[in-house]
């Protein structure tokens, strides 16, 4: 079985933004989902839709972006936005 970054996908009250991806990205995401369903992760071997997958996958590339992880450290404002307004980000949790 494949190893995935990403686990169970969390059903968060989204922030509506219209993103319009290239198609090579949406067929990675649309093959990302399906390999998700098959990992049991998005159901009983349901596909994740690739619109579930952009938030989780860009959380996932903000927190593991050692330049910005280091930089949200010394600078109030990049942590506040890392952490979001309730004290969210990075699964839930925000580390300061």
């Amino acid at each position: 079985m494949t190893k995935l970054k990403l686990g169970p996908i969390a059903d968060d009250t989204p922030v509506k933004r219209s993103v319009g991806p290239p198609v090579g990205l949406h067929r990675g995401l649309t093959l990302y989902g399906e390999l998700l369903g098959r990992a049991g992760t998005g159901g009983q071997g349901v596909a994740v839709p690739p619109q579930k997958l952009v938030v989780p996958k860009l959380a996932r590339c903000r927190a593991s972006d050692r330049g910005f992880v280091s930089a949200k450290a010394g600078r109030p404002a990049v942590r506040d936005w890392m952490c979001g307004v309730q004290g969210e980000g990075r699964g839930g949790s925000c580390v300061n």
